[in-house]
């Protein structure tokens, strides 16, 4: 086999096999010299010697199949080779398309980096530049007060001996960069010491001697310094767009018309009067009575009714709210919907109120899905009687509650006795206290009588202090005028436990017998 029939190998990669083609051919050319020296042997000795022809013909076909091995040998490390270097290429191609997206990302992310640094910058000198001009703008306001105000006094030194200057007129230094100019006319004459008291009363329900006490009580907290850009509100207009708005219950548009201020102004005054109002006449006018006043209470529901120790007559009333935006079933009200066919929210109002209809206890905010006696529990009211602190005290309630050692409430089976039905008429004129105060809570202060614009999460505050200005002006003996009366109706129901003691039970059952026995109980068909 000569070499130039591989012209694929090169010289480094079949050396070993050249020196061992090399060897083989040294050991053929041996041989045929020994075979012809056989040979000439053969033919001297004769044809004993034959057989050394077979053994040269065998010799030759083991080096010929040898030789075809190594042949395919080298084949497949050819084959293997070239393998090796298309594999190298394609991974010399993928690394090099690796590379360039690499680049194409990096460069563009670079490109978006300098974008936004540039957005950055601009966006540094815009706000630089509109902080340099409210300083220029403020530096010049202050400039033209102070200008102003120098001004108008040297003119009042140079005119002392005239009349003072009228409101409104050249001399008088005039603020118009700061205050809205708005018509204060209606509530000038409403805060003027010679408007009827009649016609004060009317618009905010009470008189003008118990709003100046409420205005001199919340004066401390109220009260804001004026600055040297504009006057601070006074509080009587503070607590007067309070009372207003409680009072009519009008939109904040309205109320902003009649006292010339701004809407979200009058919002925030609102709802700061009504918090002052909580936090400082609420310990005043609205808590739960000593043990002298309990015994009074006692004994004026006690000629009442004829029921003794009744400590307080209590009411749940709802109050109607926009839908709120979350757990809205809860507030759901399924029985004003069904009754007024018209989907209904609200929150609960629970009050205790004493013979004259003053509010002693109020449980405000609870949901409008809730029940009488779910509310009851829920409230402090409830903990107190459960710590035992309402002994010998019975607090009278509808049949929505239920008979406790300390809830006195009406028989609510059927087929009631000539007794029992005597002992609920006298217990109806009880609670009958309850309802008509939560009619003259409402009356006075339209704004329960209406889904209000006010949050979910401020109106317990509104509603406390709706209930004090109740109070002061039940105390104060307040009047309402009779087109202000409101016929209040809540769906009541019968509480699913309604017994919730034995004794209970059996003391309202000793309490009806002594009504009726000892001529205490007289009833309509008597």
């Amino acid at each position: 086999m000569e070499i130039s029939s591989f012209p694929f190998l090169n010289q480094e990669d079949f050396s070993h096999f050249f020196t061992l083609f090399q060897e083989m051919d040294n050991a053929n050319v041996n041989g045929n010299d020994s075979n012809n020296n056989n040979n000439k042997k053969r033919q001297r000795k004769g044809e004993d010697f034959n057989y050394y022809d077979d053994d040269d013909e065998e010799t030759k076909k083991k080096s010929n199949g040898f030789t075809d091995i190594l042949a395919s040998i080298m084949l497949l490390d050819e084959e293997e080779k070239q393998e090796q270097e298309l594999w190298f290429m394609e991974d010399q191609q993928d690394k090099a398309l690796f590379d360039f997206n690499q680049n194409q990302k990096t460069q563009a992310m670079d490109d978006y980096h300098v974008q936004m640094q540039s957005h950055y910058s601009d966006l540094n000198q815009f706000d630089e530049s509109r902080k340099a001009k409210r300083a220029r703008r403020s530096a010049f306001a202050v400039t033209s007060t102070i200008a102003t105000a120098a001004a108008a006094a040297t003119t009042a030194d140079n005119s002392a001996s005239s009349s003072p200057p009228k409101p409104g007129s050249a001399s008088t230094p005039h603020r118009r960069l700061w205050v809205k100019d708005r018509s204060k006319d209606w509530w000038d004459q409403f805060s003027s010491p010679d408007f009827p008291d009649e016609e004060f009363r009317r618009a905010f329900r009470m008189s003008k001697a118990t709003f100046q006490m409420i205005c001199d009580e919340l004066d401390a907290v109220v009260m804001k310094k004026n600055t040297m850009l504009r006057e601070a509100i006074p509080v009587r207009t503070r607590v007067a767009v309070c009372i207003w708005r409680l009072a009519t219950g009008e939109p904040l548009r309205l109320v902003s018309r009649r006292f010339g201020l701004g809407i979200s102004t009058c919002h925030k005054l609102v709802l700061e009067v009504c918090s002052a109002i909580k936090g400082v006449l609420m310990s005043k006018f609205l808590h739960w009575p000593d043990e002298n006043k309990v015994e009074i209470d006692k004994e004026e529901f006690k000629s009442i009714s004829g029921i003794p120790n009744v400590g307080g007559s209590m009411y749940t009333t709802h109050v109607p709210i926009i839908a709120p935006k979350n757990n809205v079933a809860s507030y759901f009200n399924k029985r004003h919907t069904e009754r007024n066919q018209k989907t209904s929210y609200s929150i609960t109002v629970q009050g205790i109120v004493d013979p004259k209809g003053v509010f002693t206890d109020v449980c405000i905010g609870y949901p409008g899905s809730m029940s009488d006696d779910q509310v009851l529990e829920k409230s402090a009211l409830s903990q107190r009687g459960n710590m035992g602190l309402l002994k010998d005290v019975w607090i009278v309630g509808n049949s929505g509650y239920p008979l406790t050692d300390w809830v006195l409430v009406p028989y609510t089976h059927q087929n009631l006795t000539w007794c029992q039905h005597a002992f609920n008429e006298k217990i109806g004129e009880v609670q009958r206290v309850a309802k008509e105060a939560f009619a003259r809570l409402k009356g006075r202060w339209s704004c329960l009588q209406k889904r209000t614009e006010v949050k979910l999460q401020d109106l317990p505050v509104v509603l406390g202090a709706c209930c004090v200005l109740h109070n002061i002006c039940e105390m104060r003996n307040e009047g309402l005028e009779p087109e202000l009366r409101y016929e209040i109706f809540d769906d009541e129901m019968v509480a699913e436990n309604g017994l919730r003691s034995a004794n209970a039970l059996q003391a309202r059952d000793q309490i009806a017998h002594d009504l009726l026995h000892h001529g205490q109980a007289g009833t309509r068909y008597s």
